[in-house]
């Protein structure tokens, strides 16, 4: 079927495909923006002159070095560098602030940072130098077509003399023998899940373990070298970095990303380019498809894709598959997994791709298990679990937490799932508390932590309510501290600018008590029912901040 592809040997590390993708597809596009079409032979020659580049400044196999940007080229080109040297790449979103980018950058060791130079809102610059004191960061590069001003400011290198310093790598033995110590095993990435105040888990993958996930889910989109994939999605999620990136290269097929998410410039770039293939969340798809019913953007180019990175409703799954006849699949996953878990495929039936997420991927087992540990009969609830390649390495320093999530070698998803008769999993819900703000995992506990440090709260409770475009928002349930009044709005301005957006309540709720179990522990699935009921009844209404109201 794909007999020209390169096929995935499992001992392969990053430097090993780029290397061998770019002799095989030099010509290819690898990546397509408005400015910018680098093929595989020049994504090749940057990536390893980036590499030389780190190795001249210093860092060594093992180095973590943080990149905070959005989805440009640059991005690409560090992905394939950072892990060619052995080193550990660490992504910081780039809607995160001071708070987020002080503790990925901090906990993870990080000694550089690749990110891009002061555009609008995007002011990386100014909060790397407010942490920069409480890190471990020695080199900081800045991308950019003018970054001069950047540079200066946080006595750094721009991006361009980086790509400098790594000329002439050819001579360079020692470097050479760094690279020759790079292994399928090593540590490719860490990937920190959402969070605000030190709970956030860094999430240690693999090379081969990355490749091998990416390959099997392009094979099974029967991928090639002449597909173009629309990447609305970050770049620093895993559905960005993995199953975008590391998905197409595995083809020679090109990437067409969005810098940031656009429902109209999305449609707009599919008709420009071509794009054969599209990724998104729900909440993506269902933005598309509201423009699109009202415009004449042709999409007839697509031919599959995936939507994933939240629950996908059927009705929504139904309406894309018809309204943009696209034959997109479903991967169910999660970052500690590599990420993908279960698929479905080109040739399910329409019912199995609306109403399941597919069967195992190759060399992953899945088990649908009861709070024992034990498995439940086909066609009941439990949890998810999986264990194969794809199992992250742990942690990074959180040997504990790496205990609780992984037992005799089976990680533990936290969500709850059904196995049919045929093996097809049905995703039910999750079994802990994240809530998923249009693909973006708001952790409960985290925001809890945060608001606790306002001197007005007490007490606060956060839950997930529904939302008709972003699936789920936050509402915060506040017990102010005696004899104190708290205006609604001090909340969301006390998280506005300093959070990432998604984590901001919508809706906050100001309280006496909280509806509590015989065992005093807060009753969620309670209080969101009573929310809800308020917001229905137009008794709880959304809360803007108030720099945003005059």
């Amino acid at each position: 079927m794909n007999g020209d592809n390169v096929p995935y040997k499992k001992w392969e590390t990053f430097g090993d495909i780029i290397k061998k993708i770019a002799e095989k597809y030099p010509e290819n596009p690898a990546i397509i923006t408005e400015n910018c079409t680098m093929s595989y032979k020049e994504l090749y020659e940057k990536a390893i002159k980036v590499a030389h580049g780190l190795y001249r400044l210093g860092i060594r196999k093992g180095d973590k070095v943080s990149l905070w940007m959005q989805n440009f080229p640059e991005w690409v080109v560090c992905w394939w560098a950072v892990p060619m040297l052995g080193a550990t790449l660490v992504p910081v979103d780039h809607w995160y602030k001071t708070v987020e980018a002080e503790h990925i950058i901090g906990h993870s060791d990080s000694v550089a940072i690749i990110t891009y130079e002061t555009m609008g809102k995007w002011r990386f610059t100014d909060m790397i130098n407010e942490v920069r004191d409480k890190t471990k960061l020695e080199h900081i590069i800045v991308a950019g077509e003018n970054p001069e001003e950047d540079v200066e400011k946080v006595g750094g290198i721009s991006f361009d003399e980086l790509l400098k310093l790594g000329e002439g790598w050819e001579k360079d033995s020692g470097f050479i023998e760094e690279m020759r110590k790079v292994t399928p095993d090593d540590v490719s990435l860490i990937l920190y899940t959402s969070g605000t105040t030190g709970v956030p888990k860094g999430v240690m993958l693999c090379q081969h373990q990355i490749i091998k996930n990416a390959y099997d889910q392009g094979e099974n989109m029967r991928v090639t070298d002449r597909d173009r994939l629309l990447v609305p999605v970050p770049f620093t999620h895993c559905f960005g970095c993995v199953m975008s990136i590391t998905l197409m290269a595995n083809f020679g097929g090109a990437v067409v990303p969005l810098i940031v998410f656009n429902e109209e410039e999305a449609l707009r770039k599919i008709e420009k380019h071509g794009c054969t293939m599209i990724h998104g969340t729900p909440t993506m798809f269902l933005r598309e498809l509201r423009v699109l019913r009202d415009s004449k953007y042709d999409t007839s180019s697509l031919r599959t894709g995936i939507m994933a990175g939240a629950p996908c409703p059927e009705d929504l799954m139904t309406a894309t598959l018809k309204e943009m006849s696209v034959n997109l699949c479903i991967t169910y996953g999660l970052t500690e997994a590599s990420p993908g878990i279960t698929m479905t495929s080109l040739d399910d039936s329409i019912e199995d791709r609306v109403k399941t997420v597919g069967k195992p991927l190759p060399d992953i087992e899945v088990r649908i298990v009861d709070d024992n540990g034990k498995d439940v009969p086909r066609g009941q609830v439990g949890e998810i679990i999986c264990r194969g390649y794809n199992v992250m390495k742990g942690y990074y320093k959180m040997p504990e937490k790496t205990a609780e999530t992984i037992k005799d070698g089976w990680l533990y998803s936290g969500d709850l799932g059904i196995m049919d008769e045929r093996g097809y999993i049905i995703f039910k819900g999750r079994k802990k508390e994240l809530i998923i703000v249009g693909g973006f995992n708001v952790y409960p506990l985290d925001l809890e932590q945060y608001l606790r440090n306002f001197e007005k709260v007490q007490d606060v409770a956060i839950v997930g309510v529904h939302d008709e475009d972003l699936g789920e928002v936050v509402a915060a349930a506040v017990i102010p501290r005696d004899g104190v009044n708290l205006d609604p709005v001090e909340i969301v301005d006390y998280c506005y600018g300093k959070i990432a957006s998604a984590k901001v309540p919508r809706y906050v709720y100001v309280t006496n008590s909280f509806p509590v179990s015989g065992r005093g522990k807060v009753q969620k699935f309670r209080l969101v029912k009573e929310l809800e009921e308020l917001i229905d009844a137009g008794r709880l209404k959304k809360i803007k901040p108030s720099s945003l109201n005059t």
